[in-house]
């Protein structure tokens, strides 16, 4: 059984390291909405791109914006700080009782 332990604790923390990947992501993607970047950056293309399909279902279930601030970012980076707390833990703990 402990083979099943490293394989979800290696899954835990693969988890981990791609919800904090993403969370410095959406927050480049909110300094980035505070000044004029060129659009045809391929940088500012990769973080729009990336970040443009969970931002847009947020602003479409949530009025999250208020006198034309976006905090559709804020929603996202607290659900991402939820399931590194909640699901990598479990996971996490999973793994401890199976090794």
């Amino acid at each position: 059984m402990y083979i099943l332990g490293y394989f979800i604790m290696a899954v835990a923390r693969i988890l981990d390291v791609v919800l904090v990947a993403y969370m410095w992501v959406v927050i480049a993607r909110a300094v980035l909405s505070w000044v004029n970047p060129d659009p045809f950056n391929p940088i500012v293309r990769f973080i729009n791109n990336v970040t443009e399909p969970v931002l847009y279902r947020i602003r479409a279930r949530l009025p999250v914006t208020f006198s034309g601030i976006d905090f559709s970012p804020i929603a996202v980076l607290l659900a991402i700080i939820f399931l590194r707390i909640f699901v990598v833990n479990s996971l996490l703990r999973i793994s401890a009782t199976l090794m």
